[in-house]
């Protein structure tokens, strides 16, 4: 039996929009998984800014690493690698984690590992249910992201089938929130409203579910336009809203239609194992619905814990683990955030060549550092 200190120790940064994330990782172990969340400061502004952001990364970053770091009762130089988002993202909060990877990389010795987020929310799931079957369909359902991916090597080979067009589902969450007065961020107080609500009160529009449109991509903005609309109008008649219907109805909608697309697109590329991740995954009704209906359609549902569906360092340090035991390219110095970064590309590998490395793992570019490492 192989032992599990022979597998990558691997530190993960994630910064790809407001949550200060740094996660450490064995293989597929979890051993620390700290986040620093800037939630609180967007608030009164009804969204993300991203310069609030930015400057919230560049305050917690330190700290969180020092955090993450005792969590897992580890020193900084038994580090296998560091793996940070490289993007997509908000561009100015990825150049903090590049530059704290790159700055913390340089000054141990160790290989640096630019990755895709949307990637790392696949492969995230590895340390809640164990290795990803290859091929896999992933959900991935956030904030500014709803995709179907198609995942043959989440180190090398993850192809999109389908993604939003306009809104995304998570952004929808926040901006029917927002009309209905609840606050922000709206995904968890919707669920939470939505519990005690009828799903079935008010038929709202379930968008690109018509015979000639496209099977596999979303579009929330109609829905949400209809849900603000019928709220207006009641509001119009002098009429009191109910919340909590408005709230199960336009749930009901949103994952309706992910679920019966994602099923679809199991059944059409003959894959068995349906992932779903993304901030959006830790809804209670999506879970409960995409449970039965891959159920009913022989799929096997995997869904990580909510805490693991939020962006997380975790998933970073999961997907930079799988890099290095699967001997990809370290990323070069000159690594750059990327806001666009195509999910095409799981990760960005440098130029340089390899060389084994005393842990037996090949990586790019430790020997441009001395032996005696720069950090303390």
């Amino acid at each position: 039996m192989a032992d599990p200190r022979d597998e990558p120790l691997v530190l993960g940064i994630e910064t790809s929009c407001d949550e200060t994330g740094v996660g450490i990782v064995r293989g597929t172990t979890l051993l620390a998984d700290a986040v620093a969340s800037s939630v609180d400061e967007h608030a009164r502004f009804g969204g993300v800014v991203p310069e609030v952001a930015s400057r919230a990364h560049l305050e917690a970053m330190a700290p969180t690493i020092e955090r993450a770091l005792k969590e897992a009762g580890v020193s900084a130089k038994d580090l296998d690698g560091v793996a940070v988002t490289a993007g997509p993202g908000l561009a100015g909060a990825l150049l903090v984690g590049v530059s704290a990877a790159k700055a913390y990389a340089y000054a141990l010795g160790k290989p640096l590992y630019g990755v895709n987020h949307l990637a790392s929310h696949i492969c995230v799931d590895q340390l809640e249910h164990g290795p990803l079957p290859e091929p896999t369909m992933a959900l991935l359902v956030s904030g500014g992201h709803s995709s179907l991916l198609l995942s043959t090597d989440i180190t090398a080979d993850v192809r999109p089938m389908g993604a939003t067009i306009d809104d995304a589902a998570g952004e929808a969450f926040d901006k029917i929130a927002r009309v209905l007065n609840l606050g922000f961020p709206g995904g968890p107080v919707i669920d939470r409203y939505a519990r005690e609500g009828d799903p079935a009160a008010i038929a709202f529009p379930r968008g690109l579910t018509g015979p000639r449109d496209p099977a596999y991509d979303f579009s929330f903005s109609g829905l949400k336009t209809a849900v603000a609309r019928w709220i207006e109008a009641r509001r119009a008649a002098g009429e009191e809203v109910p919340v909590r219907d408005v709230a199960a109805s336009f749930q009901e909608a949103v994952v309706d239609v992910l679920t019966r697309k994602a099923v679809r697109a199991c059944k059409d590329a003959g894959v068995d194992h349906l992932m779903i991740g993304g901030g959006v995954a830790a809804n209670s009704r999506l879970r409960a619905l995409a449970q039965e209906r891959c159920e009913a359609a022989g799929v096997r549902l995997r869904v990580p814990r909510p805490k693991l569906c939020t962006d997380n360092g975790a998933m970073v340090a999961a997907l930079g683990a799988e890099m290095v035991k699967r001997n990809r390219a370290a990323s070069d110095w000159d690594l750059s955030a990327d806001s666009s970064l195509p999910v095409t590309d799981p990760h960005v590998p440098g130029t340089a060549q390899t060389r084994p490395h005393a842990h037996g793992h090949s990586h790019d570019h430790v020997h441009e550092v001395g032996e005696e490492n720069l950090y303390s």
